[in-house]
């Protein structure tokens, strides 16, 4: 993963965030429809299909990292529940939304230092793609404060791990 970070500009989300996201979401992971926004490496949609999640739709705009990610679900045996989209998020939400795709959880780990986050959080709260009572995650710079709401979510509770915070959302 390092030579990813440094050649391609990825930051991983850390064992110990993962870890920490994974315990939140453990509950509601049994038979859930996943959707991994700016998957990267593809580790935390691949963690979500080892925890139970029936599909993982991972949404990636570089082609590099989508190659990396058909690799690794084929390694874990697990492409048989996966959707890989080499696609953009907000383009993605969009298009998912017209075609009245639904997920249970939703967890967007957009480039730290972009406006991206607050971009796709407002498509998510505007869409239908989340079903109701569903869970948004999203990961963000410790510096960044997120609003109470956007739309239809609600801001539920803010979980910090060093730099980073897992925001946590329910749709409503």
């Amino acid at each position: 993963m390092k030579t990813l970070r440094k050649q391609k500009g990825v930051r991983p989300t850390t064992g110990k965030v993962r870890e920490a996201l994974f315990d939140i979401l453990r509950s509601r992971m049994e038979n859930a429809r996943f959707l991994d926004l700016y998957a990267g490496t593809g580790a935390v949609g691949i963690n979500a299909l080892r925890e139970g999640a029936a599909g993982v739709a991972f949404v990636e705009g570089n082609k590099g990292h989508v190659k990396k990610i058909r690799e690794l679900l084929e390694k874990h045996h697990v492409s048989d529940r996966a959707t890989i989209l080499n696609q953009k998020a907000i383009s993605f939400i969009t298009r998912a939304a017209e075609q009245d795709m639904t997920f249970d959880i939703i967890f967007l780990d957009p480039p730290y230092h972009t406006d991206e986050l607050i971009h796709a959080l407002s498509a998510i709260g505007r869409s239908a793609i989340i079903k109701q009572n569903g869970i948004v995650i999203a990961e963000h710079f410790t510096k960044k404060t997120l609003p109470d709401r956007f739309d239809r979510l609600h801001k539920v509770k803010d979980y910090h791990y060093g730099d980073s915070v897992l925001s946590l959302f329910e749709a409503e």
